[in-house]
């Protein structure tokens, strides 16, 4: 049975950011996710975070495109990238949060580096940050950011490729394309 898309005005109640958490990880293609939702973080003066149902969680204020301002969770799961459906899930339950409220932003090796789109529903591109989350939600009704990381090159591994730590030119070109993502879901936030 084909994945419906998300009801448009439903509002995101919570940007869930995909990564891994041990600091190995930080500086790699496959914490996007992560540093994404630092980078609205820092643009929300975010100052506190807490650890809740497993993943560090902080709340920002933002305005919708009604005017009213309502309170959209941050959130990093703290389990690895291939489990973030259960901390996410049990988030998204505490609050009374439905799929069609969350967003997840994750890194994708099928868009071209650099490049950022916001999608609604659909598949899962055998992403398994992606699928663990529409297992334990039961839905695939979830918008995501989609963070362009390429393929690898030649034959190197996906498993490597994104873990591979970036450096010089390539983490540079990450730390731009972390804030375009940021814009992506900022705007996703005021519509």
């Amino acid at each position: 049975m084909p994945a419906k898309t998300p009801a448009k005005s439903a509002a995101v109640r919570i940007v869930c950011g995909l990564g891994n958490p041990d600091a190995e990880y930080a500086h790699t293609r496959h914490n996007a996710g992560f540093a994404t939702i630092d980078a609205l973080a820092a643009r929300h003066g975010v100052r506190y975070w807490k650890s809740e149902a497993g993943a560090q969680v902080a709340s920002i204020s933002v305005a919708g495109a009604d005017g009213e301002r309502r309170e959209v969770l941050l959130a990093k799961p703290m389990s690895y990238m291939n489990t973030s459906g259960g901390p996410l899930s049990k988030l998204a339950r505490a609050h009374r949060v439905r799929p069609e409220e969350i967003l997840v932003v994750h890194d994708e090796v099928d868009l071209a580096a650099g490049e950022v789109r916001l999608k609604l529903g659909g598949g899962l591109n055998a992403h398994n940050g992606l699928r663990s989350i529409a297992d334990k939600l039961g839905s695939r009704d979830f918008a995501r950011v989609q963070f362009g990381i390429g393929r690898p090159p030649g034959r190197m591994a996906v498993a490597d490729y994104v873990l591979r730590e970036l450096k010089g030119s390539f983490l540079d070109e990450f730390e731009l394309t972390v804030e375009r993502a940021a814009d992506v879901v900022e705007d996703a936030l005021r519509s």
